[in-house]
């Protein structure tokens, strides 16, 4: 059952144009170009792609975690009406774990190794809303269970590396929505996790959507998790949107050549000994994308002189949008070679 809101006026997130660069001694312009989503209150986004497309760089800038040397060019990013972009790094600070949470995908390389989970949970209570260490251990004890921790009381004084990779997921969980933040940022959160595991998480953070109506930016590589998940999905391809839809529409009809090749290269279950499609070629390198579509090498409509001219994003009856001048135009996407 589809967990969408109704219509909102306002976006909570609204990234608009968002081009990012990379300064240095060969500066690359345009690494992610001409980037535009939103997220409403209490809904789930996906950001899909191949790696290499730009995914967690996007996520990374609505954050204010760019790497060193990578700046934002152009565009804006708005949460909750404020401009993030415009904010110094204190403000950023402010809204970091308060307004926005973020749950990585390794949780042991994001956890301090060196704190007690129950410190890292309530150390968040007590910067953001000026909670005394007694009551925001009392609050990190109900998150732990919250998130179905056992024995949250004694969990409370482990370290990360006493916990399973599992339960670390969910300490990570529960630091994201200490402070009851708007919008949670899920960058391949269930990627190191068994599939048993996987699908509690992914149940527990259904259950957050529904009672707490907390909205969701999710990064994922996995299709089958943007379709149970997910109610909206932004598909991108070296550093740029290639298409948007709801989940159904494009899971049922795929507008772009990229798109529809990653949903065929998804492994099909009651179909043994059939050889997978596959997409030829790789990602463009950054920096190095072709002037035309940047999926113009590997699509197996490559070659048409429509590909060969910069793509723009069009609007596509029922709220999405596709960058193909051929999808466009109403030509159907076909499926891409199967290799011998």
């Amino acid at each position: 059952m589809s967990l969408a809101p109704p219509p909102s006026r306002e976006p909570l997130l609204a990234v608009s144009d968002l081009a990012i660069d990379l300064a240095g001694e060969t500066v690359q312009r345009g690494l992610i170009h001409d980037v535009s989503f939103t997220v409403a209150p209490g809904e789930s986004v996906a950001l899909i792609g191949e790696s290499g497309c730009g995914k967690t760089m996007t996520g990374m800038a609505v954050l204010g975690l760019l790497p060193r040397g990578f700046t934002v060019s152009s565009g804006s990013i708005r949460l909750g009406g404020r401009d993030l972009l415009a904010c110094s790094e204190r403000e950023l600070r402010s809204v970091r774990g308060r307004s926005l949470g973020a749950i990585f995908q390794e949780p042991m390389s994001s956890l301090d190794p060196t704190m007690r989970v129950g410190d890292q949970i309530a150390e968040a209570r007590r910067l953001h809303l000026g909670e005394s260490r007694k009551v925001a251990r009392a609050r990190a004890e109900e998150l732990l269970d919250r998130v179905g921790i056992a024995d949250a009381a004694r969990r409370l004084d482990s370290y990360p590396h006493e916990l399973s990779g599992g339960m670390q997921q969910r300490v990570m969980i529960a630091s994201a929505i200490a402070c009851d933040p708007d919008l949670v940022l899920a960058d391949e959160p269930t990627t190191a996790l068994d599939v048993t595991i996987q699908a509690e998480i992914l149940e527990l953070l259904r259950e957050l959507r529904r009672e707490q109506g907390i909205a969701v930016l999710l990064v994922t590589h996995d299709l089958g998790v943007v379709a149970d998940f997910c109610d909206r999905v932004v598909v991108m391809y070296a550093g740029t949107v290639v298409e948007r839809a709801g989940v159904d529409e494009l899971f049922a009809d795929p507008a772009h050549p990229y798109t529809r090749a990653l949903l065929d290269a998804v492994p099909q279950t009651g179909h043994p000994r059939t050889l997978l499609p596959v997409i030829q070629g790789r990602v463009p390198v950054a920096g190095r994308f072709p002037a035309g579509c940047r999926f113009e090498p590997r699509c197996p409509h490559g070659g048409d002189e429509r590909c060969l001219a910069p793509q723009h994003e069009t609007a596509l009856p029922g709220a999405r949008s596709v960058r193909c001048a051929r999808a466009a135009a109403g030509e159907p996407v076909t499926r891409p070679a199967v290799p011998a």
